[in-house]
């Protein structure tokens, strides 16, 4: 958890420096006051994460300190420490909107853990307060008030309202996605948005998903079909992972844009269409276009605005929320009470890479939903390479996968040896297939075709 300003509040500057020193010794900036008066004074000026008051104090106590402080609208969280820990006293301060009451004398650990509670409490009730906010925008789907992703946010709402075609690039898990749907839904465009993953798609039915066809075209083809761009007329169409598209099919998308009408396949009919695209890729597009994946034309017609977004090691801080959405969201699904994220396996998460970004981290969240018993997700629940109990499972060497075989066919030992390394591959990157083909170092579209060659 990030360093916090907390506000001590207490006519003894004995327990004053106590509890000062105990915080700090957390990481957090602290600032003291005597009484309430120096608390609301303190208060106006700078905005403090925590207040920690005693309720018995000369000039201004500590339940008169919670009545100024919602007269004047504050909303900073209160815990308040008294040796006069009666009902009513209790009632009176959680009344006015104390988050907490610790009763004197107290184990400063006591302390450090209500505090670690209230300041995590606060932060989910600060990031649900900002999801509305975004929800509001037509954003809902974001989780992150780290710097980078407020940029993002920023640069959506610059983007979104203009008609131009964005390249978002981003690596696999981080929610290109996300960003192609914000720009929809905050474009003001009525019509449809329309997704399609050119990887996932095999070659020779791609053409026929993104324009259509007419009954007849090909065998099989038994009606007129709708393609993705017509259907996405008026709206928005998303190409995720442009650069596994097939070349002659990049230049009759090509033209499309140029020339606002597509064709059908088996049909000469032109059909008008008022087209956006938001393209995506997992490579360096200009890269893609040196090495002949992406036609230099197509590139300069999408690349109108590049968004790039951010990688989840580079934004920590949004981790603990990311966390508590996903447990949150499969807990429900499963009918069951949200488990917590334990101190020490937050800390790890916090230290990981994460090379599958967001994605990866949801991903184990769900495991640790299903693997958690109780109310609290420890190192026991997350995978060892996570948890420090053992190192990312190494990939068969060549040499030992066809060691003094018996069976001499070069073809089957190698059809063995590749859905090994496959099968290796997918499990590193918890079964990703954009990641798995980049540790492969293949196309998505060559991984998809494996899969289903050698039924994995």
């Amino acid at each position: 958890m990030s360093a916090k300003r907390i506000l001590v509040v207490d006519n003894e500057p004995k327990m004053r420096r106590i509890l000062e020193l105990s915080l700090k010794n957390l990481g957090h900036e602290v600032e003291q006051a005597g009484d309430g008066r120096e608390a609301l004074a303190a208060i106006e000026r700078g905005a403090f994460d925590l207040v920690l008051s005693d309720l018995r104090m000369p000039n201004m106590d500590g339940i008169a300190l919670l009545e100024a402080l919602r007269e004047r609208g504050e909303d900073v969280p209160v815990i308040v420490l008294t040796a006069y820990g009666t009902i009513e006293t209790a009632v009176a301060a959680m009344k006015l909107g104390a988050v907490d009451y610790i009763l004197r004398p107290f184990e400063i650990e006591t302390i450090e853990l209500a505090v670690s509670r209230v300041l995590a409490m606060r932060a989910v009730q600060l990031e649900n307060r900002f999801l509305r906010d975004e929800l509001a925008r037509g954003w809902g789907g974001f989780i992150g008030t780290s710097a980078p992703m407020r940029q993002l946010y920023e640069l959506i709402g610059q983007v979104a309202p203009a008609r131009s075609n964005v390249f978002v690039v981003g690596e696999t898990g981080t929610g290109k996605e996300l960003v192609a749907r914000a720009l929809h839904e905050a474009s003001g465009r009525s019509g449809l948005f329309v997704p399609i993953n050119c990887a996932a798609i095999p070659a020779e039915l791609l053409e026929s998903e993104l324009f259509g066809h007419a009954r007849g075209a090909f065998t099989g083809a038994l009606r007129d079909r709708v393609g993705k761009c017509e259907l996405s007329s008026g709206g928005t169409i998303f190409l995720d992972e442009i650069t596994e598209m097939p070349l002659a099919l990049q230049a009759k998308l090509l033209r499309v844009l140029q020339e606002g009408v597509i064709e059908r396949l088996g049909s000469n009919a032109a059909i008008p269409v008022d087209l956006r695209v938001v393209a995506a890729t997992n490579r360096d597009p200009q890269a893609a276009v040196d090495e002949g994946l992406l036609r230099r034309d197509l590139y300069f017609r999408l690349n109108v605005v590049r968004i790039d977004v951010p990688l989840l090691r580079d934004r920590h801080g949004d981790i603990p929320l990311l966390a508590a959405h996903f447990l949150q969201q499969y807990a429900r699904e499963l009918g069951r009470p949200a488990p917590r994220l334990d101190e020490t396996a937050l800390a790890r998460l916090e230290r990981y890479a994460w090379p599958g970004n967001v994605r990866e981290l949801e991903n184990l969240m769900e495991r640790a939903v299903v693997l958690c018993r109780g109310d609290e997700v420890t190192l026991q629940h997350l995978p060892g390479e996570i948890a420090g109990t053992r190192p990312a499972a190494p990939v068969a060497a060549a040499e030992d996968a066809v060691a003094a075989p018996a069976d001499l066919s070069l073809k089957s030992h190698v059809e063995t040896l590749e859905s090994r390394l496959i099968r290796a591959a997918l499990e590193r990157s918890g079964n990703n297939k954009a990641a798995a083909a980049r540790l492969l170092e293949i196309s998505e579209r060559a991984l998809w075709y494996k899969l289903k060659r050698y039924g994995l």
